[in-house]
């Protein structure tokens, strides 16, 4: 454990947030001085988040909870080109409204994790389309392009790895850098931001922002960049077989959100207890040594946590009301998935599909052949079986021991 000073890096470490920072000691020394507005930015490609993004939100909500200044950077500007970091082909481009309206969707997250407001510690939320959609092309050429080097851009990963690939780069891409650094600086004018955070991907960037700003204005700023956040078999976090965990309930519903973190692995519940939840770090390590079927007990305090953070007390109260009910009295809780197989029936591999339980229906016969697939608790093995409910009634459809789902008609 290091021997940081300051509430904010003395959290972020003991809590495993922490990658690399470009002067700790300098960060460690304001931060007990003053209140320090930090920034992350996110992109808008989606009207969702997804949890590969809730350890930068949870970044965010320490710096408040540790008396510090939130600023949320929505990529209004930045979207419409395309973050080339970690990418590997070029970003579909997006309308100005359908950016507003995504950008409407993510905050509502935000606004279960952070306190906005116009107090010295409250948190902000702001578009950087504001300044990045005025800058003149000539002005941005004069002022700022004098201080980045060809030479020194090609040597980030985010382009070098395309360029390794023998992939396209655009020059519209290339400018996204120019782009990140100048919303540090612009931030630092507007907000006397010192503070970017961000994922490891982002250092380079991170590190051009602040440079920018000590060449141009003589600023002193800082970075901390947080480790690649990976699950302990080595999966990305926020991916799944089924796709990405959404964070609003409108991609995903609180169910499902509530699963995922229930099938953590193990390995990871510590962990993930640690930077995705609120409890004590005495009652996580309590928690995290427990083994054999008591960790089940653990995965449901995660899930229980995770979910009341990011959808509400009354979303967790319901999930594990359903995986109770589901899981030990062979009932059915109500945020189950739900399909209508109509009056005509429905062949079994397409309802596994329909429901969202495979992703085809070669997976479904795959599944099926593997005796995985139970309605009304008997095995199906035929994958020809024609699933039949009566009117106003309902059957309980399942695929192996976490997947359940009611037909009805």
């Amino acid at each position: 454990m290091s021997n940081f000073q300051s509430d904010l890096l003395r959290l972020l470490d003991e809590r495993g947030y922490i990658h690399q920072q470009t002067d700790a000691a300098g960060l460690d020394a304001l931060a007990q001085k003053q209140v320090i507005p930090g920034y992350i930015g996110f992109d808008a490609t989606a009207p969702s988040l997804h949890i590969g993004s809730l350890v930068q939100i949870m970044m965010l909500r320490r710096l408040q909870q540790a008396g510090h200044k939130p600023i949320v950077v929505m990529g209004g500007g930045t979207t419409k080109i395309g973050d080339p970091s970690g990418k590997d082909e070029s970003r579909k481009l997006l309308t100005s409204e359908l950016i507003d309206e995504n950008i409407a969707g993510i905050r509502t997250v935000f606004e279960r994790l952070l306190t906005f407001g116009d107090g010295p510690t409250d948190a902000v939320m702001v578009n950087n389309d504001e300044w990045l959609g005025t800058l003149g092309y000539i002005e941005l050429l004069r002022d700022v392009g004098p201080h980045f080097t060809v030479n020194r851009m090609l040597t980030f990963d985010s382009v070098k790895l395309r360029l390794d690939r023998e992939q396209p780069l655009t020059f519209l891409e290339f400018n996204y850098m120019i782009l990140q650094a100048y919303d540090f600086l612009e931030l630092a004018r507007r907000y006397d931001c010192r503070l970017q955070m961000g994922g490891s991907d982002q250092w380079g960037n991170i590190v051009n922002g602040m440079e920018l700003s000590r060449r141009m204005e003589g600023r002193e700023l800082y970075g901390l960049t947080t480790p690649l956040l990976t699950t302990a078999d080595g999966a990305k976090m926020g991916k799944t077989a089924a796709g990405a965990v959404w964070l609003n309930e409108a991609q995903l519903p609180s169910y499902d959100f509530w699963q995922y973190w229930r099938n953590a692995d193990d390995r990871d519940v510590g962990r993930f207890l640690r930077l995705f939840t609120d409890l004590p770090l005495d009652e996580i390590e309590r928690l995290e040594v427990l083994e054999g079927a008591e960790i089940n007990q653990a995965k449901i305090v995660l899930a229980n946590e995770v979910t009341k953070l990011v959808r509400g007390e009354d979303a967790a109260k319901s999930a594990e009301a359903t995986a109770t009910q589901t899981f030990a009295g062979g009932g059915a809780g109500e945020d189950l998935p739900t399909l209508s197989v109509g009056s005509e029936g429905m062949r079994i591999g397409a309802v596994l599909t329909e429901i969202g339980f495979t992703a085809s229906n070669g997976e479904a016969k795959r599944k099926i052949a593997e005796g995985a697939v139970k309605l009304d608790g008997e095995s199906i093995g035929d994958p020809g079986f024609l699933v039949e409910v009566e009117q106003g009634s309902e059957k309980k459809l399942s695929l192996g021991k976490k997947k359940h789902g009611i037909l009805t008609r």
